[in-house]
């Protein structure tokens, strides 16, 4: 995946990863922005939660802050539009991606699915590809009670290391959850095996995303 992102020489990666709810990037991709972080391969990120109030506003910044500890230019951005009404509101949610789409120009852009089956999930992976229209999208998924996870076409393989990692910071960040059966170490990490057996991944573990499209432009010819 990282050879199909080309960085500038001079910097890494700017991301820009979404989300619905206070857990849904940390479950989605979590492992991805782990590993990227990791590896120094991220200049600066936006990390933005549309549906984050109260104690799921608190929750949402201190799993930012634990998946982001290893970056330097971190800009969090958290709303507080009404939990599973965001196709009913849809006019104000759509401002607000325009509001902040000309601060930020990201490399990647990490979303949820367009077409998961949580009516928030579906419309913040909607208004990406509606508001960003030149940029490399992976949708990331959410296992849940739908049944609506379908094959990835793009695989990031994870170390054990880090999947324990992502795993640890949901289940002591996102207390709120704690009560919901959905809420299980057995869930998050039978998804990430399940991916890397499919990614033939050597550490056995990955995260799955899609991607609807993906442009190799022409680069300039060399100087004589």
């Amino acid at each position: 995946m990282l050879d199909l992102i080309p960085a500038s020489a001079d910097r890494g990666l700017n991301l820009l990863v979404m989300g619905a709810h206070s857990d849904d990037i940390e479950i989605g991709c979590g492992g991805t922005i782990l590993r990227l972080a990791s590896e120094g391969l991220l200049s600066s990120v936006r990390w933005v939660v549309l549906s984050a109030t109260g104690e799921r506003e608190a929750e949402a910044r201190k799993g930012a802050q634990a998946f982001l500890a290893d970056v330097d230019h971190v800009e969090v951005i958290l709303a507080g539009f009404r939990d599973a009404f965001f196709p009913y509101i849809g006019e104000v949610v759509k401002i607000f991606f325009e509001e902040h789409r000309g601060s930020f120009e990201p490399d990647l852009i990490l979303t949820p699915r367009r077409d998961d089956l949580h009516q928030d999930h579906r419309v913040v992976g909607e208004l990406t590809w509606n508001t960003y229209r030149n940029h490399l999208i992976l949708e990331y998924e959410i296992p849940k009670y739908d049944g609506d996870i379908v094959s990835p076409n793009v695989y990031v393989e994870l170390s054990e290391e880090l999947c324990d990692r992502k795993v640890d910071i949901i289940l002591t960040t996102f207390r709120s959850q704690a009560s919901r059966p959905w809420f299980d170490p057995d869930a998050f990490r039978g998804l990430l095996r399940l991916r890397g057996l499919e990614a033939n991944a050597t550490s056995r573990f990955a995260e799955g995303f899609t991607c609807r499209k993906l442009v190799f432009r022409a680069s300039d010819p060399p100087a004589r």
